[in-house]
């Protein structure tokens, strides 16, 4: 069955159900470009109350391929085939200001990618060209396989993979601790600047 997800704007907790659900095996969803607010501004058509549908079955299966844990992070931070990717905004990359976690600043090595740069104004994803370009600019020379995204608690690194997905280049995993597990061990190493 095809699933479409939505949020109230630009599709940040929608990429995350968008993720859960195909890492648990259910490839048939996609997100609504735009969310909730391009549709209602569009007038197009709501209504209010309770929605019932047919039960169905479905049977999960977990992708462990598609994570990656805290262990193959510090790995990564020092190996240069790997490339770490965070979607929070600059300022809590750069350690400017921390507003969840206890500490600021990021994962050292890693590059930022504020997921709010994969929408155009309006709150839908850029062109997949233009996704591309940006996207191939922040891997480096790395593949997308190559890559791990992450963010503050695993929900907008999802928007990351997404836009990745959008752009024709699939592959990058996640890391689903993200910052708040990795800062919550005081001899992990922390990076702040650029």
């Amino acid at each position: 069955m095809q699933a479409v997800v939505y949020d109230q704007d630009v599709g940040m907790y929608a990429s995350r159900l968008w993720w859960m659900l195909r890492y648990m095996g259910h490839d048939a969803v996609a997100v609504l470009d735009g969310g909730w607010a391009k549709w209602t501004s569009e007038k197009r058509p709501t209504r209010s109350g309770s929605e019932t549908r047919a039960a169905t079955s479905f049977a999960g299966q977990a992708r462990p391929e598609l994570i990656v844990s805290v262990d193959t992070v510090a790995g990564a931070v020092s190996d240069p085939e790997t490339v770490l990717v965070d979607a929070r905004a600059p300022e809590r990359f750069e350690g400017l200001s921390e507003s969840l976690d206890r500490v600021a600043g990021h994962i050292p090595g890693a590059t930022n990618r504020f997921f709010k740069q994969n929408v155009s104004a309006g709150g839908t994803f850029l062109p997949p060209d233009q996704l591309r370009a940006a996207l191939r600019q922040t891997l480096g020379a790395h593949a997308p396989e190559r890559a791990i995204m992450y963010c503050g608690s695993g929900v907008t690194a999802c928007h990351n993979l997404l836009a990745l997905e959008h752009a024709g280049l699939p592959g990058a995993k996640l890391y689903p601790g993200s910052w708040s597990e990795w800062c919550a061990d005081p001899n992990r190493p922390v990076a702040t600047g650029k």
